[in-house]
């Protein structure tokens, strides 16, 4: 899993910048990060009702689309990948209840 997130966060750091019309990414970039956050918020919602539906197939097609904007909106963020990782690593093994309770936020 690893290995495809990075590959496409290379994809998505690669089409920063470029031309607004010569790829899909880079017209997301061009938006700018409202449009980005806007643009993962929507696909959240559909991997959502894609859950309710009971099929497999559509949840797993809305869930890439999530990832994959996702990872446009870290780029925008400048977050990597590894960095989300890691802190998934940190949680590993911590309560989800204890772990929400010594967030500042």
């Amino acid at each position: 899993m690893r290995d495809t997130l990075n590959r496409l966060e290379t994809v998505i750091a690669g089409r920063r910048g470029t031309a607004a019309d010569s790829s899909y990414v880079a017209s997301l970039f061009a938006k700018g990060r409202e449009k980005i956050a806007q643009k993962v918020g929507e696909e959240a919602t559909e991997t959502v009702i894609a859950a309710l539906s009971g099929d497999p197939a559509k949840l797993t097609s809305e869930a890439a689309d999530l990832v994959f904007h996702l990872l446009v909106l870290l780029a925008e963020g400048g977050v990597k990948v590894d960095d989300v990782l890691a802190e998934l690593d940190r949680r590993d093994g911590v309560s989800g209840l204890t772990e929400k309770a010594a967030r500042s936020d």
